[in-house]
């Protein structure tokens, strides 16, 4: 991990802080909201840029492993999801939506980091990724639709209006420019060589852009911040335990173990962040879920790696 990635956490709250204080100059305020979606787009565009979608057709070669990472993904998880929801977000709409968008979206980058760390088989994690982004940005309109339909929050129409323009667009682009750097290897290097970062830097300058509009009302709730942090410790343990029990009941060997895991319990934030500010601008406090989610997950994924390493020993 490069020092930026290490200071990730650190980087998301100054972030905060910056788009809180500029808010308060009204020139600023008036018109931050302007950048959010040019700053998501251009984010997701890298991001997918290096992401190894060719790896799809390996990940196919072990179907155990595979089979079980999806069904994790995208049958028991949503499921915890909701339960949790229901449990403790219930009465909190926005709160409820913001966390049901963390949860169904698995992690397309973190958890190799973890993974790796933890001694995992970071190879195999690796050709699960392009699954876990194909999925959840098939699915994810059908479980806001599924879980958050009675809420009154989720417009379907403009929902899918938002994957299409956030998702749908980079996704499409990069695979486009993919297709154009096939033979000019060392252009692709040079060009992948540079953008490693540009990702958190453009997540971090959207999530200032968008603490610059929203910032006041976001701080005025801040109360209910501690009601999130609950059910979100709760997924964690849950299904860190269940991972392990499906993981041993299949005979599945430590490293493979260790990397079903970490790509079951990392969450996407950043995708699912750039959803809920397009597709719901009137309601901040799902964003701000979603700004909370990587505070607590960063530093529990990295405890889980050395749990993992504990009992490997």
């Amino acid at each position: 991990m490069s020092l930026f990635e290490k200071l990730y956490s650190l980087v998301i709250i100054l972030a905060v802080v910056i788009g809180v204080l500029l808010g308060q100059l009204a020139v600023v305020r008036e018109n931050a909201e302007v950048f959010i979606v040019p700053l998501l787009v251009a984010m997701l565009y890298i991001t997918f840029l290096q992401l190894p979608v060719e790896n799809i057709r390996i990940s196919f070669k072990n179907i155990k492993f595979t089979s079980l990472s999806l069904l994790i993904n995208f049958i028991w998880v949503p499921i915890l999801a909701w339960l949790l929801a229901l449990a403790f977000l219930s009465n909190h709409p926005a709160l409820y939506i913001g966390f049901i968008m963390l949860m169904v979206t698995p992690c397309t980058d973190w958890y190799l980091i973890f993974t790796s760390i933890a001694r995992g088989n970071v190879a195999l994690s690796t050709a699960i990724l392009p699954l876990n982004l194909v999925f959840q940005i098939l699915l994810l309109p059908v479980y806001l639709l599924l879980f958050g339909g009675t809420t009154g929050v989720v417009e379907w129409s403009f929902l899918l209006k938002s994957v299409l323009l956030i998702l749908l667009i980079p996704f499409v682009g990069a695979i486009l420019t993919k297709v154009l750097l096939r033979k000019r290897h060392h252009m692709k290097e040079t060009l992948f060589s540079y953008i490693s970062l540009l990702p958190m830097i453009f997540l971090s300058l959207a999530i200032v852009a968008m603490f610059s509009a929203h910032g006041q009302l976001l701080f005025s709730h801040f109360d209910l911040l501690w009601k999130i942090t609950l059910p979100i410790l709760c997924f964690f343990v849950v299904n860190f335990i269940i991972g392990q029990k499906i993981g041993k009941l299949m005979k599945l060997c430590y490293a493979d173990r260790a990397s079903l895991s970490l790509t079951t319990l990392a969450r996407n934030s950043p995708i699912a962040l750039a959803i809920a500010m397009t597709a719901f601008p009137d309601e901040p406090l799902i964003a701000l879920t979603l700004v909370i989610g990587p505070l607590l997950e960063l530093p529990i994924l990295a405890l889980i790696s050395q749990v993992l390493l504990m009992g490997r020993k």
